[in-house]
């Protein structure tokens, strides 16, 4: 979500709040001055993202192959 800083400062509690899901950008005379980012509770976000899929490997030593497998098979099941 993009909100100018005049917004961002009349409504800061609300934008916090969806900073906890989203990415919320802020800008200044139409420029691009802050990014406020939700906050990963545990590990790396790259980290994460990439072993999160991988439950079946517990020495994380795959390769991309693997983890595109793993993934397409996670959203397969899904349907």
């Amino acid at each position: 979500m993009i909100v100018n800083a005049t917004e961002f400062k009349m409504r800061v509690g609300k934008y916090l709040k969806m900073a906890e899901k989203e990415e919320i950008i802020i800008t200044k005379n139409g420029k691009e001055v802050a990014k406020i980012v939700p906050i990963k509770k545990q590990g790396t976000p790259n980290a994460d993202f990439l072993y999160g899929f991988m439950e079946n490997y517990p020495n994380k030593e795959v390769t991309i192959k693997q983890i595109r497998g793993e993934r397409i098979r996670k959203y397969e099941s899904s349907y």
